[in-house]
């Protein structure tokens, strides 16, 4: 299972041909991918034209769409924050937080190209696929 970040989606939905993008591609048809509610949101927020989000919203609501918040996993990512923090590293999104923590406590890779995930991968066992 991958989970795939707003930041891979953005840029597939707006043409942009990047190593992640193609990752995606890829997987699109040979993995199972999923999105997160929250992701799900900041993707679909973006889309300006009704006629592109209307095929984005249909597309994306086909993929398995995962609660990312809870209770327990607020708790977690509190944790994860603190522990980063106290390693000098401040991660800037809240929302980042939450998708990182949901997928290492799942155990569910994050394809991503926003580089605030990087230190999930080296400190806390974030897997990329």
């Amino acid at each position: 299972m991958i989970l795939v970040d707003s930041s891979v989606w953005i840029d597939y939905f707006n043409g942009a041909e990047t190593t992640e993008t193609k990752q995606l591609d890829e997987f699109l048809s040979t993995d199972t991918i999923c999105i997160g509610d929250i992701v799900l949101a900041e993707v679909l927020q973006g889309f300006r034209s009704d006629r592109d989000y209307k095929l984005a919203r249909e597309m994306l609501t086909e993929l398995p769409i995962y609660q990312i918040m809870t209770p327990e996993l607020a708790l977690i990512g509190a944790d994860n924050y603190r522990y980063l923090r106290k390693k000098g590293i401040t991660i800037r999104k809240s929302v980042d937080n939450w998708i990182a923590t949901f997928c290492i406590k799942n155990q569910i890779s994050l394809l991503f190209s926003d580089k605030d995930f990087n230190p999930y991968v080296d400190h806390l066992n974030l897997r990329k696929p």
